[in-house]
């Protein structure tokens, strides 16, 4: 299954999954999840994220994620009361919004070499300077939003699905997007496994860099 098919797949599952309104129907889900491969190699990102950091975020972090969704699907299925299946909701929900996030992630991302960090045009372009006022407003804006998440989490350009405009929306955690809600464009992850290994403490450093990496192509498609 390509990335962008398992994406949307696990966005739609995983949203309803951290629903206790949606018990009844993750029992019927027989779906193994599988870490995606990356459309670019784990040095493609350089100077800006480092080889290091994309193999361990992809290879460990993300794979972690994959594999406790499936371990708690398989215990869900498996309980036999109401509270054993309450109980296993928030791990439904922080492993599953864990793969969910990630798939988006990698997908915001591209080398230099392939229009990573050329800007959005179109009406995703228009749509930022509208709210804004300009691209470099936007990024000021989202940066000091991440740099505002207490602990882990993640930063996000989202479009309302009811008003069409645009906002930053911050999720602690590995919670995911609201999809029912909003249609996310551009995530930035901002754990410390994320930056740690190349920027250390200093993560504003990693919110400035990452812009240069953004897949403003894929925010594009996401928008329309």
């Amino acid at each position: 299954m390509s990335l962008a098919a398992t994406t949307r797949s696990t966005l739609f599952r995983a949203t309803k999954a951290s629903s206790i309104r949606a018990l009844g129907s993750i029992t019927a889900v027989k779906t193994k999840y599988t870490l995606p491969d990356l459309p670019y190699d784990y040095g493609a990102l350089e100077p800006h994220i480092s080889g290091q950091i994309m193999e361990v975020h992809h290879k460990k972090h993300h794979q972690t994620y994959v594999n406790g969704i499936n371990d708690a699907q398989e215990k869900f299925g498996a309980a036999s009361s109401p509270a054993e299946k309450v109980a296993l909701t928030s791990l439904i929900k922080f492993h599953g919004g864990g793969h969910v996030n990630h798939s988006l992630f990698w997908e915001n991302l591209s080398p230099t070499s392939k229009d990573g960090g050329a800007p959005p045009t179109g009406s995703l372009a228009s749509a930022i300077d509208d709210t804004w006022g300009s691209l470099d407003e936007f990024k000021g804006k989202m940066n000091a939003a991440l740099a505002g998440i207490q602990g882990s989490g993640w930063g996000w350009l989202v479009k309302d699905n009811t008003t069409q405009k645009l906002s930053i929306v911050t999720m602690p955690n590995q919670d995911p997007i609201n999809t029912t809600q909003y249609t996310p464009l551009v995530g930035i992850d901002a754990w410390e496994h994320a930056y740690y290994l190349q920027y250390q403490n200093v993560k504003a450093d990693y919110f400035k860099a990452i812009w240069n990496v953004i897949n403003w192509k894929t925010a594009e498609k996401r928008f329309s």
